[in-house]
């Protein structure tokens, strides 16, 4: 089983509000929302929300009876990023001493596609043991990314400062990369000037029609 971990703690601090409560599209889906559609279109079976700013905000959005979801709750997340997701792997190995691996993805990326987590399970399922699957397009590198349990403990040991991404780059020789041409993959929605570009022109167009 391969579940899905949802980073959705942080603070938002260069967007100014909660990007996981921010609406995207027609269908009155929040970023953290549509991710969550998108992963169970991609064939993933279990999904953990790790939040941690707003809190009780963004657990208000999500369904309370959905056995596809587990929410988690992330007291540390002013650490950094890294504290969330370890906060997510170790309530993917409490529920499942079995899981293979875990796809990560972030709050921020809320247009990726679900043939874009398909094509990224497929490939981990057909490299097994690989360490790291994750989306490629030419130099870019973009999410959902596949993380083997092999490297729970490594991560683990990271340091808070530098996150995972020491632990990505000493296992660059192993990695499998997936080249897409989903944009996104890798369009990242950090500030408000983000949103207007990407996300803005979506919410217009449906106000219209």
């Amino acid at each position: 089983m391969i579940p899905a971990i949802v980073l959705a703690a942080g603070k938002s601090s260069r967007m100014g509000r909660p990007k996981a409560l921010l609406p995207i599209g027609s269908s009155g889906d929040t970023f953290l929302t549509r991710i969550l559609h998108v992963l169970r279109d991609g064939g993933l079976r279990r999904a953990f929300v790790v939040i941690g700013a707003e809190a009780a905000a963004v657990r208000a959005t999500l369904p309370r009876d959905d056995g596809y979801l587990r929410i988690v709750e992330n007291p540390d997340y002013e650490l950094g990023q890294l504290s969330s997701l370890l906060t997510g792997l170790s309530a993917v190995e409490d529920e499942n001493d079995g899981v293979l691996a875990a796809l990560v993805t972030l709050v921020d990326l809320p247009l990726i596609s679900a043939s874009t987590v398909r094509a990224v399970v497929g490939a981990y399922e057909k490299s097994p043991g690989a360490p790291i699957v994750r989306p490629r397009r030419g130099p870019r590198y973009g999410h959902p990314v596949i993380f083997d349990r092999r490297l729970f403990d490594e991560l683990r040991s990271a340091d808070p400062s530098t996150g995972a991404k020491p632990v990505v780059h000493a296992h660059a020789v192993e990695e499998v990369n997936v080249d897409v041409a989903d944009d996104g993959a890798f369009t990242d929605i950090d500030t408000p000037e983000d949103y207007e570009r990407f996300i803005a022109p979506t919410l217009r167009r449906a106000t219209e029609n």
